[in-house]
């Protein structure tokens, strides 16, 4: 969907990078468990995990609350800034969404499944494999429709990056 303007080259680089964000989230949250538990993505992890563990160390690196301090600081002056392109805003909302995704995820498995299923369970493999999986094909769909200068469209998270990115 192109209809609210065209998107330079410059607006297409800057909307797929938002979209490290959720690649970040996903190793931050899952790939610690995943290797723990020895599940046959290990390899796949390790080939990702070379040119993301910079950024991983700036993201992770200061106690904590750089990934807050980074959804904020998207929040306040991308997607609510009206001189940024609708293309940008709506990207960067959308992989927000994706981070706000992961991060229920996360509480969930740590209050309520961790206590019930133990790490090495075939369940728990399974269901961060999964979540792992999706996080990426969903990224990695959503960067190429961002250099291809088309609106990614997920159904859900599309509909609510939509409605809170300013016209």
């Amino acid at each position: 969907m192109t209809w609210r303007g065209s998107s330079t080259p410059t607006d297409r680089i800057f909307a797929s990078l938002a979209y490290l964000l959720p690649l970040m989230d996903v190793f931050g949250l899952v790939a610690g468990v995943l290797i723990a538990s020895g599940s046959f993505l290990t390899p796949v992890l390790a080939l990702l995990f070379i040119p993301l563990s910079p950024l991983l160390n700036i993201y992770y690196g200061f106690g904590g609350f750089m990934p807050l301090i980074v959804f904020f600081a998207l929040y306040m002056l991308v997607v609510r800034n009206d001189r940024v392109p609708h293309f940008i805003r709506f990207n960067v909302m959308q992989a927000i969404l994706f981070g706000i995704l992961l991060s229920l995820f996360s509480i969930i498995w740590r209050f309520v499944l961790e206590p019930i299923l133990p790490t090495g369970n075939i369940i728990t493999q399974t269901l961060f494999n999964t979540v792992f999986l999706a996080t990426i094909a969903a990224s990695l769909y959503c960067i190429v429709q961002s250099v291809l200068g088309r609106y990614a469209e997920i159904p859900t998270i599309s509909e609510a990056a939509y409605t809170q990115v300013r016209y």
